[in-house]
């Protein structure tokens, strides 16, 4: 396998003169978070992932509160603003959807860009519940758009790598996934409510939040779980109400745990939680075969921890650090020289990267990235889950 195979898109725009690279027009729902990360990545791509395959146009940013996205149409770069995002979809200058706004605006907005032809981006979770995930793929399916669902950990060149060696047989027979997502962010119990808190707003909380990442990588890593069994929890049943109002209900665990039996015959772990003081962004993988062992720890991104199981000397056997770094790894031809580390938000370039690449070369957005098609399953898999902790009984997983 090249190197380009490794990335997983290829730069076609290399037999081309930066001159004549196409331009793709980009309207994006959401300023906040993700908004953020978002545009931040379409502004790298033209001078990082050079030639690139397209060059994101910043048309338009929506969001309901007018004084503050006119604010971030300035400080972002782009040439207009909305208040109603229906005008996203009426604009002929846009070409691709980017839906950072929260899971209660990721349906209707999505199925309106499908209609009207636009590509589409959209974060993860994509959508409540699986009911709404189904109507999303099946949108997007009969527009014929490309869809990307937004697991950006797929395009972190060590869980790449990590693909890659999985793929490869080096593992040999894999038996167990163990995966971790723990934050500290809501152990207070005087943290006011939000919309995260919210079934109607959210669909779920820890779960959809963070452990629809661990799901994603456990499918895309392993393979597609046979059967699940979970406990969900919530720990503070009400939080202040931003206004200093009263109290506000919250409806959404706060932590989930679950059990995976995958179909080719691996188990699994699976936990996150909002509630672990001294965990920041901790994400933690652990993938045990007959040839060896991998560790990930999303905090330290750059690092992938190897075992082997017939390596030598016995003597010092153990796990080795490898530092992905260097011009062979997956994403690296684009950055710096070995040792000279990336973060969190170059793999927003890579996932961006990647979508443009198939939507002006026609190439498939899988397996490489997660399409509709992946989020629809992960959203089966959250709600067997819950249904599973709600019933204290395994679920078999059906799509």
């Amino acid at each position: 396998m090249s190197d380009k195979d490794q990335v997983g898109f290829v730069n076609m725009a290399g037999k081309q003169s930066s001159g004549n690279i196409p331009e793709i027009g980009v309207g994006i729902l959401g300023y906040a978070f993700m908004g953020k990360a978002h545009t931040n990545a379409y502004k790298k791509i033209p001078y990082m992932v050079y030639p690139s395959p397209a060059i994101p146009k910043l048309v338009a940013i929506s969001g309901r509160n007018e004084e503050a996205v006119s604010e971030a149409a300035k400080r972002y770069g782009y040439q207009k603003y909305y208040t109603d995002w229906h005008d996203i979809m009426r604009d002929d200058d846009i070409q691709l959807f980017d839906n950072s706004g929260p899971n209660i605006l990721h349906i209707e907005p999505c199925i309106d860009a499908a209609k009207a032809g636009k590509h589409i981006i959209c974060e993860k979770p994509l959508a409540r519940n699986t009911k709404e995930a189904a109507m999303m793929l099946n949108a997007v399916e009969k527009a014929g758009v490309k869809h990307m669902t937004g697991f950006n950990y797929r395009f972190v060149p060590a869980i790449r790598q990590a693909y890659e060696l999985i793929r490869s047989g080096a593992l040999g027979e894999i038996f167990h996934f163990r995966a971790q997502y723990l934050q500290e962010w809501i152990v207070d119990p005087d943290f006011p409510m939000t919309w995260r808190f919210e079934k109607e707003a959210a669909g779920s909380g820890a779960l959809g939040d963070l452990g629809a990442h661990i799901i994603d990588l456990a499918r895309f890593l392993i393979g597609e779980p046979r059967k699940v069994s979970g406990m969900a929890k919530t720990f503070i049943k009400e939080r202040p109400l931003p206004d200093g109002s009263g109290m506000g209900k919250v409806t959404v665990d706060d932590a989930f745990i679950s059990l995976f039996e995958f179909e080719n015959g691996a188990i699994g772990t699976l936990e996150a939680s909002r509630f672990c003081p001294g965990r920041k962004n901790y994400q933690m993988i652990e993938i045990n075969g007959s040839k060896g062992s991998l560790t990930f720890n999303l905090e330290r991104l750059n690092e992938l921890n190897v075992f082997w199981k017939d390596g030598e000397p016995k003597e010092t056997q153990g796990f080795t650090n490898v530092l992905i770094s260097e011009s062979f790894h997956p994403f690296w031809e684009y950055w710096w020289p070995q040792g000279h580390m990336i973060g969190w938000e170059h793999t927003f370039v890579h996932e961006i990267t990647h979508l443009l690449d198939c939507i002006v070369n026609d190439k498939g957005v899988a397996p490489f990235g997660a399409t509709f098609e992946d989020g629809y399953k992960n959203a089966v898999i959250c709600d067997a889950i819950l249904e599973a902790s709600a019933k204290e009984k395994q679920i078999s997983i059906k799509y």
